[in-house]
């Protein structure tokens, strides 16, 4: 499976910390982030991570696109919706187009375990068939 990852600033730290926690399951899959969030999660855990450009310069579009050829079938973003920055990514349009391509979405810690720990008992296999 193909997992995107995402953190608002303020969400980096949390995330590295996700990705320690959960290396064994995430290194069975094809990672790919935004510029400084994929650095900071390669290295925390040594994860392999396709990094797109930072968000705010055009990673989050690069990753966009790639939902939207339905080349990543979860994707992970750690956002901070209390004091979000204008030069982060754009939650709104994440959301949307994860909805319109049916791609399984966590902007939260609870929710991002619930769904890598479904990946992990196989219970995603269905994108396999949606592609």
């Amino acid at each position: 499976m193909n997992i995107g990852f995402i953190a608002h600033d303020e969400k980096k730290i949390l995330m590295q910390n996700f990705c320690i926690a959960y290396r064994s399951i995430l290194s069975k899959h094809e990672l790919y982030a935004t510029g400084t969030t994929g650095r900071m999660i390669e290295e925390a855990c040594g994860l392999s991570i396709h990094k797109y450009l930072a968000g705010h310069v055009g990673g989050v579009q690069q990753l966009a696109v790639q939902i939207e050829q339905n080349d990543i079938d979860l994707l992970i973003f750690l956002r901070d919706p209390q004091s979000p920055k204008s030069h982060e990514p754009d939650a709104k349009h994440l959301i949307r187009i994860c909805d319109i391509h049916s791609i399984p979405l966590a902007t939260n810690l609870a929710t991002a375990e619930m769904l890598v720990k479904s990946l992990d008992r196989g219970e995603m296999e269905w994108r396999e068939i949606y592609r």
